[in-house]
């Protein structure tokens, strides 16, 4: 603890010292009836207190340091996936756990140790079960250096195959951590006789009495010489098979198949490679997808003045779902057109020479989705519909960005994508003021600059059972540009685009109760999540009486549940499912009219960690170089407590914590200033002086 000045020079104090002697010799340079020892004391008493006055008025600080010394942290993370335990090179469950858990008490308490197991997520503890069915080693990497940001992280213990099916390439994160990384090569890099199906790319959808391809990545492994017979079934009944001679060690072969979607509803295939003998694993020979075969696609209409970028990317975004057709064409075009054949209609930017030929349009029952820019007639626009109204007296535009609104119910966006749309590039808006009535949805609204506003970009409106859309900005194409060269894809857009045009075209076919899951296929351990819809006789939203729903298994298995009410519609998250087809009946009772849906969803098993047998110990390898670390072998991991002594980048970190105060805040000053006053009042007192 020192004492030290702000802006006074440390000279004063002396002046301090002088003051005080100073006041006392005044004071007591001619005593009265004091003796000489008792002046003596009040002359010291009166100058420490005087000088301490004085030193306060000064307001210097007191600085305390102290030292914080901080261990260094070892991080053990152990792959805790199904690969390990199906591609060790001993049948039996590898005993890495139990090597690391030592790893704790060999360290001793000079070192932090915390251990995690992860897969697809990363978990507290070491485990010996190895059950997950995906691996995400990027993410365990990030969420460990999140998790210990600022911290003195001496070593990271990587024990895994290499192997990952979600995520990003590990040694991308593995960057980020700044400090040695010791990994511990499991799994085994000898590539052992083994077939599998590497990649099914396929079309979800397929239309009523058309072929549809399907292209398949064949692999095989130490099986040279051999012959394989590839066989698919649709709902157990054999549709293709062929064989397929294997002529490499290292074998692999796309094979091109063309299938016939002869029958209605979502249809099962499932694709076999004959097992060979003494094959590693009979995991990975089977593969199951699943294609919808609809009756016929439903028309969407896209009518526009004059070409601009943005008619391609709906058009291409809303035909991503394969259950829409978009027909685009000029305003002067319509005329030709039946309308009857289409089950929506977009117009885009529509001048005010286009609104008479588009009555037909607006006066029909059809859902509309409007698109204003800079072309439209604001007027026409604010006349045709009720989602969204602008008030402009010039035509000037401004450059807004879409912000998703919180509340919106009508239906549900990722949360990817609503994180994506929130840093796109910036939509053009007529310059003017935004509303929309209290009965409108709104999705986005606009953020102009860094100011988030509630004026409305993206919004919804439902009357006498009629939906229509309205979009106060043009510049889509910039969303689909940014978006492929951000993410490298496009699925934000289409997601955006395919999920409006169904929430429009959703009541087109007038049934009064729908019930529509999520998507048909769910992955095994995901959420079954379904939607509810119930239409008065005015077709309005209500969602007053009580929808159950029964979901049965191939097995006569039954699982009942209640739709909850979200918005004015139903949700239902009936949470993991086991493996397997289900068919579903929902049941609703509004006044006398009792209402049923029925349909089929299916729940497929994760064969990913199946997959990929041959370890991949190169990036491990790559990691640890990388990092300043080393690549051990489970047999060596009673190696890392001496490596980890060793490294002279792995040592206590000593903090030094300096602390300011002001002198002034000390109580025990306060309290000797008093004591010493009263002191010396009392040795007045004692002598006559008071």
């Amino acid at each position: 603890m020192s004492l030290t000045w702000e802006s006074v020079s440390g000279w004063w104090l002396p002046a301090c010292l002088v003051l005080g002697l100073l006041y006392a010799w005044l004071m007591y340079r001619q005593p009265v009836r004091l003796a000489k020892q008792a002046r003596y004391a009040l002359f010291a008493v009166r100058a420490i207190v005087v000088t301490l006055i004085a030193v306060l008025l000064l307001s210097p600080l007191i600085k305390s340091v102290s030292y914080l010394p901080q261990k260094p942290l070892i991080l053990i993370a152990q792959d805790n996936s199904q690969s390990i335990k199906l591609f060790g090179k001993t049948p039996a469950k590898p005993n890495t756990a139990g090597a690391l858990n030592s790893l704790k008490n060999q360290l001793g308490n000079e070192y932090e140790v915390h251990e995690f197991n992860f897969d697809k997520e990363l978990h507290n503890g070491l485990s010996n079960t190895y059950n997950g069915r995906q691996t995400d080693i990027s993410a365990a990497l990030r969420q460990l250096n999140e998790r210990f940001v600022n911290r003195n992280i001496g070593a990271l213990i990587l024990a895994t195959d290499g192997l990952y099916n979600i995520g990003a390439d590990p040694q991308y994160e593995a960057r980020n951590i700044k400090t040695s990384i010791y990994t511990i090569a499991e799994g085994d890099t000898i590539p052992r006789r083994d077939l599998l199906i590497g990649n099914i790319n396929y079309n979800k959808t397929a239309f009523l009495g058309n072929d549809f391809e399907v292209e398949l990545l064949a692999e095989a492994y130490q099986s040279k010489g051999e012959n394989i017979h590839l066989s698919v079934t649709e709902d157990g009944r054999q549709v293709h098979s062929q064989n397929i001679g294997i002529t490499s060690d290292a074998f692999k072969k796309i094979i091109q198949l063309k299938l016939n979607a002869d029958k209605k509803w979502m249809r099962k295939f499932t694709v076999t490679l004959s097992a060979v003998s003494n094959e590693l694993s009979l995991q990975n020979n089977t593969e199951t997808f699943y294609v919808e075969v609809l009756d016929a696609r439903q028309k969407v209409l896209l009518v526009y003045d004059a070409p601009h970028p943005d008619i391609s990317v709906i058009k291409q975004g809303i035909e991503s779902d394969k259950n829409f057709e978009v027909t685009t064409g000029l305003t002067d075009d319509l005329a030709s057109l039946k309308l009857s054949d289409y089950s929506m209609a977009i117009l885009y930017q529509p001048s005010a020479a286009s609104y008479p030929r588009l009555k037909s349009v607006i006066d029909s029952k059809m859902p509309v989705w409007y698109i204003a820019g800079m072309q439209t007639d604001v007027n026409g626009f604010n006349n045709a519909q009720k989602a969204i109204q602008i008030s402009t007296s010039r035509s000037d535009a401004q450059e807004v960005f879409a912000q998703p609104a919180a509340g919106f119910s009508a239906f549900t966006l990722s949360d990817s994508t609503q994180n994506k749309i929130s840093k796109m590039p910036p939509l053009l808006a007529p310059f003017g003021i935004y509303q929309s009535p209290a009965s409108a949805s709104v999705l986005l609204k606009q953020k102009i600059g860094n100011i988030a506003t509630n004026y409305p970009l993206l919004a919804f409106s439902e009357a006498d059972g009629r939906r229509t859309a309205a979009l106060a900005g043009e510049g889509l194409w910039r969303w689909q540009l940014a978006g492929y060269q951000t993410y490298g894809n496009h699925h934000a857009v289409e997601e955006l685009l395919t999920q409006i045009v169904q929430y429009l075209t959703a009541n087109a076919n007038r049934n009064r109760f729908r019930v529509y899951p999520a998507k048909q296929v769910f992955d095994e351990g995901e959420n079954i999540l379904l939607n509810a819809e119930l239409y008065n006789d005015a077709l309005q939203l209500i969602n007053t009486p009580d929808v159950s729903i029964n979901l049965k298994n191939q097995n006569g298995k039954n699982y009942s549940f209640l739709f909850t009410r979200s918005g004015q519609s139903y949700q239902l998250n009936a949470g993991s499912l086991p493996v397997g087809d289900y068919t579903y009946a929902a049941n609703v009772k509004n006044g006398k009219e009792q209402y049923s849906a029925k349909g089929i969803i299916t729940v497929k098993p994760l064969n990913l960690e199946a997959r990929q047998s041959t370890a991949d110990h190169a990036l491990l390898r790559s990691i640890s170089a990388r990092s300043g670390g080393q690549m051990l072998y489970p047999s060596q991991i009673d190696q890392l407590a001496g490596l980890i002594r060793k490294n002279e980048n792995i040592k206590t970190v000593v903090y030094e914590d300096k602390h300011y105060s002001e002198l002034i805040d000390i109580k025990w000053v306060f309290v000797l200033i008093v004591l010493l006053l009263s002191t010396e009042w009392f040795i007045r007192k004692r002598e006559g002086e008071v």
